[in-house]
């Protein structure tokens, strides 16, 4: 007969065997995180923060500021301590009640703080809006440093917010109820779980810890990702020309090809076949070819934008014309590709080249006056920091990049995603685009600060032209028909930066759409969803305000509309082509050989 004392010593055993299990296994991976850690080959550390002249700036206008006007800051600090101590005597009052319940919260919602403890109980709740007071004293101090340029300021900013997001009370066990939860439900084994995640993701990056978006055992190119049919028709050591294979039976004559950017992989137009930009065009009957952009490493140290010009761009319209017999191709610039797209364009004019019948750009600046939220990144302390990493190591290593990106959205692509990975120890979602954006390339160096330099910071292209292939660029070269298409919430390139660079172009075939959504669901917007809808105006003599006041909305993807612009410059229908022709025997299936070269996988 089985007494209660048996039970509970059959439970207090299980509990221990589980306890020196986890116990165990916390050593054993602790040792692989020493190991992991060790191996890493840290980026230079500009790289990592601003420069002390900005704080230097930043303090001596704040003290100037305190002596030209010191109630100013005496009374904002006086209003910091008399909430802090009112905040204290509350939750005090609180508790003296004998009831575990928070004060009044009149804090403003955010998604970070969802879980009903952060409001009902004393602890979390105090924690949370002492939270809510730092930051607001933070970002007051930074708004009483007025003798700042507005470049400085715009850079202090984004770094006290960086500060403010770092802190958050969610990012820290003790302070996060979800974790603590967890972790008491499982019996611990949600910790070791996401210090196995914490483990394996600085393994995986080389001791960098980045944050795995996505399951990468979820995916495989060529199987469930990337899988519109198509031949490597061409290769150079820049870049693998895609084939695809034709959907229907007759096609126009004249092909395209888009070229993606080279900071990522082109599959992003490939993801699955419901949201494959790639299978949609072929199934409107166009001949397509893709560029698949190497993965370079520190052997291509001296390979600057005039390789990608001449290697990848020129090269690709010499082969595709050969096969297809055609004198003249439609491309396609997405994003960093579309820039060069446009100095392509004006090098051709200048060489008398008609190769190119149209041109569309997809999230694309050429206009980099207004650097955005990329000003901290675009001063000299940064980049810089670039320069001298990539004469250490002969190219920018794709984390950086990566790191880079996600900063600006903090919250959204490391500390919530490290939170579910490494506190609540959940494994990340099978979503195919966040698995792509983790598949990232490194760049080479010479071209990283060929396009920092001349492009992003001195603006050449735009002001008075950029010297490439023994030619000065400029955008009012650029005469052929144009379609830009850039999305209404894009942070990397926004709408009104590419919108103001479409009207220097000196065509007179002009088309702009704005799609809504970001820079990438903008663009990856298939019909089949009627997610997104976009808007178009035809005078592009005006402001970009003026433009969206009056632009016209239509639900919808806009690839249809662009489908019909492209197809009335695309001549007659032809019998579609299969890859390849007799000088250009197929050399591998899509997605090619290129495209699974990565630093981390």
């Amino acid at each position: 007969m089985t007494t209660k004392d048996d039970v509970a010593d059959k439970a207090t055993a299980e509990n221990l065997e589980r306890l020196n299990s986890n116990l165990a296994k916390v050593e054993e991976l602790s040792q692989r995180l020493v190991a992991a850690v060790s191996r890493r080959n840290q980026a230079n550390p500009t790289l990592n923060a601003p420069g002390s002249d900005l704080l230097v700036k930043a303090t001596q206008s704040y003290w100037q500021e305190i002596m030209q006007n010191p109630a100013r800051i005496f009374e904002s600090q006086v209003e910091y301590w008399g909430k802090s101590v009112k905040h204290f005597l509350e939750a005090q009052q609180a508790l003296a009640q004998g009831k575990l319940e928070a004060p009044e919260d009149e804090t403003p919602s955010d998604r970070r703080f969802a879980n009903p403890l952060w409001q009902k109980h004393p602890y979390f709740n105090y924690v949370k809006q002492q939270y809510m007071l730092n930051a607001q004293a933070i970002r007051d101090a930074v708004s009483a440093a007025d003798d700042l340029e507005p470049k400085e300021r715009r850079r202090l900013e984004y770094f006290s917010n960086q500060i403010i997001d770092m802190m958050a009370p969610t990012n820290f066990l003790p302070t996060n109820p979800d974790a603590l939860e967890r972790a008491i439900e499982t019996d611990g084994d949600s910790l070791v779980k996401g210090l196995e995640n914490l483990v394996s993701d600085l393994e995986a990056n080389n001791g960098e810890m980045l944050v795995r978006l996505s399951d990468e055992n979820a995916f495989r190119l060529g199987e469930n990702i990337a899988t519109t049919p198509g031949q490597v028709v061409y290769r150079n050591r820049m870049m693998e020309l895609i084939q695809f294979s034709p959907a229907t039976d007759q096609v126009h004559a004249t092909p395209l090809v888009i070229f993606p950017p080279w900071i990522n992989k082109y599959y992003i137009l490939d993801l699955k076949e419901q949201n494959s930009l790639i299978k949609w065009i072929t199934e409107q009957g166009f001949t397509l070819f893709v560029v698949s952009w190497v993965n370079p490493d520190a052997t291509y140290r001296d390979v600057g934008m005039e390789d990608y010009i001449e290697d990848g761009y020129l090269a690709a319209f010499r082969e595709i014309k050969t096969i297809t017999g055609q004198k003249q191709v439609n491309a396609v610039g997405y994003c960093i590709a579309g820039s060069t797209l446009s100095m392509v364009l004006a090098l051709l004019k200048r060489r008398g080249d008609k190769s190119v019948k149209s041109a569309t750009f997809f999230t694309t600046l050429t206009d980099f006056s207004d650097q955005g939220e990329f000003t901290p990144f675009l001063q000299d302390d940064f980049i810089d920091g670039i320069e001298q990493e990539v004469r250490e190591q002969g190219y920018l290593r794709s984390f950086i990049l990566s790191r880079t990106f996600s900063f600006l959205r903090s919250n959204d692509l490391i500390y919530g995603p490290a939170i579910r990975s490494y506190m609540l120890g959940e494994t990340p979602p099978a979503f195919d685009l966040l698995y792509w954006n983790g598949d990232g390339t490194n760049l080479p160096g010479r071209m990283a600060v060929e396009y920092l330099r001349g492009l992003c910071q001195r603006n050449e292209f735009v002001e008075g032209g950029i010297e490439m292939c023994h030619e000065r660029l400029a955008v009012e070269d650029v005469e052929l028909p144009c379609c830009f298409v850039a999305s209404e919430n894009d942070h990397i390139a926004p709408w009104k930066d590419s919108y103001r660079g479409a009207q220097k172009f000196g065509s007179k075939d002009r088309t702009f759409i704005v799609a809504q959504s970001g820079h990438i669901a903008g663009i990856v917007n298939p019909p089949s969803k009627k997610k997104y809808g976009h808007y178009t105006n035809t005078d592009m003599t005006l402001s970009a305000d003026d433009w969206l006041d009056g632009a016209k909305f239509h639900g919808g993807s806009w690839w249809p509309r662009w489908g019909k612009w492209l197809a009335r410059r695309s001549g007659k229908m032809v019998p579609a082509r299969e890859p390849g022709d007799s000088t250009h025997p197929p050399l591998c299936p899509a997605p090619g050989t290129y495209v699974r070269r990565s630093e981390n996988r």
